[in-house]
């Protein structure tokens, strides 16, 4: 049985501003992260998210 996977979506939320580390204040992405989305495999955009989450708990990865 083939079952459809669902791709990882951006987190993006449309307010692009990079802060001193190159990090958005938005989404919390840096900067190459941001770049490089479209061509990421989902495993890769799943270990950015991974990274996000550290970010927004305060945490510089």
């Amino acid at each position: 049985m083939n079952e459809a996977v669902t791709p990882v979506r951006s987190p993006c939320v449309g307010v692009c501003s990079l802060d001193e580390n190159d990090i958005c204040i938005a989404c919390h992405r840096h900067g190459i992260e941001i770049g490089e989305w479209g061509v990421m495999t989902d495993e890769q955009k799943r270990e950015v998210l991974s990274k996000v989450a550290r970010r927004e708990q305060g945490e510089i990865c």
